[in-house]
C-alpha cells in the first residue's frame, strides 16, 4: 500500500504525523541558546600583571620580560606580544589553532607559578585568562544621584546594593564597576621633613605595609568548641594613620624617640586616584558593566538582570 493511500484513508493519523515535528520544533525553538558570537574555541591566553607606582621601564625589565621568558617554552605558541604601561603589563599569547585553549591556559599558569618568587615586591599575582568572545558585556547600567548627593555615596550604593546583588544572579559572570569615587586615606609626604629626619619614601612605604594589615591569630580550643582568632590591624581613620611610627631614633643621651607619620606627611580622608570615568547627561556617574558566564543564554541572563533591577530599584533612595 502506497504512503499517499494511507494518508488518504487515515486523515487523523496523517494530521498527527504532520503536527508531531511542528510541536517538537516549537518546543526546541524555545530552548535554543542565543549568543552574540558563535561558540568558537580561540587558543589565545592573556596575562595581566600590575605593580602600582612602577614606571614603564621598571615594568618592562622586572615584570614583562621575566614573564615572557617563563612562558616562551610553552608548546604550541604561534605569536607572543606584550604591552607595558605605567604600573601594568599585558602579554597576549596566541597558540596554533589545533591547540586546546583550556590546556594552553593551564600550561601558562604552571609556568607563571614558578616565576612568582622572582617578581618585585608588591606585584599583584598575574591574572591568566583564556580569551573568550562570549565574555563581551551584555548590558551596561549607569547609576547617578541627585544634585545634592555626593558621588562617593553613589559609588557605595552602586557597589554594595546593586553590584553585589547582580553578581548573585544565575548566569552572570562578572559585574565591573567603572567610574565613581572610592574612599581612600591619602598620604602626602613632605620631602623636606623626610630629609631632615634621614628618612626615604621607601621607609614610609615599608612601615605602612607592615603596620596596616590583619593576620590570622590562631585558634582557641575550649575542649567542646573551637574559635577562630584574628588580629584587627586595619587602620580606618586619618588620625590613626598619623600616629603610626615610621622609625625610631636615638638621642645623644641614649634614649630613643619615635618618628610618626604626621611629622613627615599630611594624612587626609580622600578618594582613590580615578582610573576610569563615567558620565550621564554630562554629570559624573557610575557604570556597571555586566558580563555573562561562558555558555549561558544571553537573552535569559538579560531578562533576569532586568527583573532583579526592578526589585533593587524599589529599595534605593528616590534620587538614585
Amino acid at each position: 500500500m502506497a504512503l499517499w493511500d494511507i494518508c488518504i484513508r487515515r486523515p487523523v493519523f496523517t494530521t498527527m504525523l504532520m503536527l508531531a515535528p511542528v510541536v517538537m520544533g516549537l518546543t526546541s525553538y524555545g530552548r535554543l541558546g542565543v549568543e552574540l558570537f558563535p561558540n568558537v574555541d580561540i587558543p589565545v591566553v592573556i596575562i595581566t600583571t600590575t605593580l602600582r607606582g612602577a614606571s614603564v621601564e621598571e615594568m618592562e625589565t622586572s615584570v614583562t620580560k621575566p614573564i615572557e621568558e617563563a612562558v616562551n617554552t610553552v608548546a604550541g605558541i604561534d605569536e607572543l606580544r606584550s604591552t607595558t604601561r605605567e604600573g601594568i603589563s599585558i602579554i597576549v599569547i596566541g597558540f596554533k589553532i589545533e591547540r586546546d585553549g583550556e590546556q594552553a591556559a593551564q600550561d601558562v599558569r604552571d609556568r607563571i607559578s614558578t616565576l612568582l618568587p622572582r617578581l618585585p615586591t608588591g606585584t599583584d599575582p598575574p591574572v591568566v585568562e583564556k580569551f573568550d568572545l562570549n565574555t563581551a558585556p551584555i548590558l551596561t547600567l549607569v547609576v547617578s544621584g541627585g544634585a545634592g548627593r555626593d558621588l562617593r555615596e553613589v559609588t557605595e550604593i552602586a557597589k554594595k546594593r546593586i553590584k553585589e546583588d547582580l553578581e548573585s544572579i544565575l548566569g552572570v559572570g562578572a559585574v565591573i564597576l567603572v567610574g565613581g569615587e572610592t574612599r581612600a586615606i591619602n598620604v602626602q609626604l613632605r620631602p623636606a621633613d623626610l630629609r631632615a629626619r634621614g628618612l626615604t619614601v621607601e621607609d614610609v612605604r615599608r612601615a605602612l605595609q607592615a603596620q596596616n594589615l590583619e593576620l590570622p591569630g590562631g585558634r582557641i580550643d575550649t575542649g567542646t568548641l573551637e574559635f577562630g582568632v584574628r588580629t584587627l590591624g586595619r587602620i580606618l581613620s586619618p588620625s590613626e594613620f598619623g600616629d603610626l611610627v615610621i622609625a625610631t631614633r636615638q638621642n645623644p643621651d641614649g634614649s630613643k624617640y619615635a618618628i610618626r607619620l604626621k611629622e613627615v606627611a599630611e594624612v587626609e580622608d580622600g578618594i582613590e586616584e580615578p582610573r576610569g570615568l563615567s558620565r550621564l547627561d554630562g554629570q559624573k556617574a557610575v557604570s556597571l558593566i555586566i558580563q555573562k558566564q561562558s555558555g549561558a543564554n544571553t537573552v535569559q541572563v538579560s531578562q533576569s538582570v532586568k527583573q532583579r533591577l526592578e526589585k533593587i530599584r524599589a529599595t534605593l533612595p528616590s534620587d538614585i
